[in-house]
């Protein structure tokens, strides 16, 4: 589904991402892990067309992605959900979710009912600000936008962050549902690791900028925490 080989990527002179391969295959839920700053937010902005590439390829479905707008992106079905949210807080929840609706190539015009289905607080929220809403709710609001595009691959960077237990517990149950029950593939950024053992099928570990480990979560071990992911 989605291939990424031998990618670079420069922040000025500095070489953020070195030689980058990553596969992630229809209805995998990979897990992109490491310490701060070690590139895999910068991978994601890559995908999404929103951080410009140095060298490499990146395809999605067989056509390749870098030739491709951000926008052309999301509508080809790619639902992106980044660090910090960034829903629009002065908008409602309605109207932050009509938004998901513009980037769509075609299909139906209305918000998806399976969006409150998986998220009802949402639907009691319509008509508030996102703004007003807690920061699990925004996290759910973000979630839920993203899936309005009805897309084939999700991608979130850090889902977990700053989210009380019971909201994190809650969006791990929304992405093994879907995954199991609509074949959605996960790509997700992720520090905290229980949710990733429990959410993730497989993990793939950046240090400054190169892929260090990999494997089936299950491999995920002791050991290869306390080499690439302690502090």
């Amino acid at each position: 589904m989605l291939t990424i080989k031998s990618l670079n990527q420069f922040y000025g002179g500095s070489h953020t991402l070195w030689d980058v391969d990553l596969t992630v295959s229809p209805g995998s839920r990979i897990c992109l892990m490491g310490r701060n700053g070690m590139g895999k937010t910068t991978l994601l902005k890559c995908v999404m067309g929103l951080q410009a590439t140095a060298s490499g390829a990146i395809t999605f479905d067989g056509s390749d992605l870098v030739k491709c707008a951000a926008s052309e992106r999301a509508r080809m079905g790619i639902g992106y959900v980044p660090q910090g949210r960034e829903i629009f807080s002065h908008l409602t929840v309605e109207e932050n979710l009509r938004i998901g609706l513009g980037v769509r190539r075609n299909g139906p015009r209305s918000i998806p009912s399976r969006i409150f289905d998986l998220f009802p607080v949402l639907k009691k929220m319509l008509n508030r600000r996102g703004g007003d809403l807690s920061g699990g709710q925004q996290q759910q609001l973000a979630i839920g936008r993203a899936l309005v595009l009805e897309p084939k691959l999700l991608i979130l960077d850090e889902p977990t962050e700053g989210i009380q237990p019971n909201i994190v517990h809650e969006i791990g149950d929304i992405i093994l549902r879907l995954n199991k029950e609509e074949g959605l593939t996960v790509l997700l950024v992720e520090q905290k690791l229980p949710f990733a053992r429990r959410v993730a099928s497989e993990f793939c570990i950046l240090d400054k900028g190169r892929r260090v480990a990999s494997g089936a979560i299950g491999e995920l071990t002791d050991q290869v925490v306390r080499a690439h992911l302690s502090v």
